[in-house]
């Protein structure tokens, strides 16, 4: 870090910091592209950093029990993943869970719908994207994010259960994120629900032959860290009967 950083760093205190990290990151078109090192830009993407912590961990620190949905913002899938998505959310939220997603389309909107006309809490943790994905509109608090791993490190933080439904890079990221997070023990082990058998089945296939039995990259019982289900029955059944607050 440069003198005139750590300078900074000493002469301000925390509101201060904050302040100035959402006043001085450039706009997208000013800002220069992120390689070799780009220590001309350090200072304000630290500021930028520390601002987005702080005001994530205030969102989620707003509630206390809490499900966090992952799927496709795309609607490219069946129907019945997006009523399965709206209709398991609705239920939890009528339990008394907050219900987080990434808050934009897909099998987000679907999960927030179903809390929203449950008259729960339905949060979303949205990140700026250059396609501009927009939040949806059930959403009863949110927060926009500019960086993937802040935006990560909140949704680790935020929930007692996390419910993936089929998705892409995306979905698949934060699955392998979490899962990691519980198998090194860097956070507590809790409920991972997989829904959709038909879906989940060809990559767990591949967790158990090749990284398992073949490769023995992991333990059998890393494989116990996940629990599938094809119905929102089962999965509500799931999530009640193991989520510890």
């Amino acid at each position: 870090m440069n003198d005139d950083l750590s300078l900074s760093t000493r002469s301000q205190d925390l509101p201060q910091i904050i302040q100035e990290g959402k006043k001085s990151m450039p706009p997208p078109a000013e800002r220069p592209l992120l390689v070799c090192k780009p220590r001309a830009i350090e200072s304000w993407r630290v500021f930028k950093i520390m601002s987005e912590f702080v005001e994530g961990f205030d969102v989620i620190g707003r509630y206390g029990l809490a499900a966090s949905f992952f799927g496709t913002a795309r609607a490219t899938f069946e129907h019945p993943v997006y009523q399965a998505a709206e209709e398991l959310a609705g239920r939890l939220a009528k339990q008394g869970f907050a219900i987080i997603t990434g808050g934009a389309m897909g099998v987000m909107q679907a999960a927030n719908k179903g809390a929203y006309e449950a008259g729960g809490a339905s949060i979303g943790l949205n990140i700026r994207l250059a396609d501009g994905q927009q939040d949806n509109k059930y959403l009863t608090d949110k927060f926009e994010f500019d960086h993937f791993f802040v935006r990560k490190v909140m949704l680790t933080y935020a929930s007692e259960v996390y419910i993936y439904f089929p998705g892409g890079f995306g979905t698949m990221d934060e699955f392998l994120e979490i899962l990691t997070l519980v198998q090194t023990q860097k956070i507590k082990k809790i409920p991972i629900v997989l829904y959709g058998r038909e879906y989940w089945t060809p990559l767990l296939e591949i967790f158990k032959d090749r990284l398992a039995a073949k490769y023995h990259a992991i333990d059998d019982a890393d494989m116990e860290l996940y629990h599938v289900v094809d119905s929102v029955d089962e999965a509500f059944d799931f999530i009640t009967a193991h989520v510890e607050c």
